[in-house]
C-alpha cells in the first residue's frame, strides 16, 4: 500500500473513486453524486491543485483506492486548525486497512505543517466502523450537529471530532 498527494494527473481516478463514494454511501458526504456526476474533469484537476487543500490517495498495484482530504483553514484566528474531509475507501479495499493508513498519513501530514494544532473532522453519527477508526487515532467527539444532512425526508446527525496532534 502506498499513499502519496494526488496531482492534477490523479483527476480521472479520483473522480471515479468520489463518484462511488458519493453513489454508495451518499449519507457520508454533504456533496451529492447528483451534483458532481456532470463536473469535467478539469474541475477535479482543480480540486487537487487547491493551494489550502492535500488530497492524499491510497494506491493497491497502481490502482487509486482510497482517499482523503486535509483543508487548511484560511482565517487568521483558525489557522491552527486543519479539516479531514471526503475520507473514501473503495467497495473491494475495505477492512483491509487502507482507511488505517490514510488517516496515519492525515495526521502525519498535518503534523508537517507549519502551525497546525488540531484535526477536525464531522462524521456520520450512525457510521459506527468511522468512527471506531476515528477514535482508534485519539480523535475524541465534541459535539453534534443535528439533522446536518436531508435525504429524501431522511434527517442525519453529524459527529464533530478532533485530535489535538501536539499530543498525538
Amino acid at each position: 500500500m502506498k499513499v502519496r498527494q494526488l496531482e492534477r494527473i490523479d483527476a480521472s481516478s479520483y473522480r471515479s473513486l468520489r463518484l462511488e463514494g458519493l453513489k454508495l454511501y451518499s449519507e457520508a458526504f454533504a456533496s451529492s453524486y447528483e451534483e458532481e456526476q456532470d463536473l469535467a474533469l478539469e474541475e477535479y484537476e482543480e480540486k487537487l491543485s487547491q493551494p489550502n487543500m492535500i488530497t492524499l490517495g491510497a494506491f493497491d498495484a497502481g490502482q487509486l483506492c482510497g482517499v482523503v482530504t486535509l483543508q487548511k483553514v484560511k482565517l487568521i484566528k483558525m489557522k491552527h486548525r486543519i479539516h479531514i474531509l471526503a475520507m473514501y475507501v473503495s467497495e473491494e479495499k475495505r477492512q483491509k486497512g487502507v482507511a488505517k493508513c490514510l488517516i496515519k498519513e492525515a495526521i502525519q501530514t498535518s503534523k508537517q505543517l507549519d502551525g497546525i494544532e488540531q484535526l477536525h473532522l464531522t462524521v456520520v453519527s450512525v457510521n459506527e466502523p468511522a468512527k471506531k477508526l476515528y477514535q482508534s487515532f485519539g480523535f475524541e467527539t465534541y459535539g453534534f450537529d443535528k439533522k446536518a444532512l436531508k435525504i429524501n425526508q431522511e434527517y442525519y446527525d453529524e459527529e464533530l471530532m478532533v485530535l489535538n496532534i501536539e499530543s498525538s
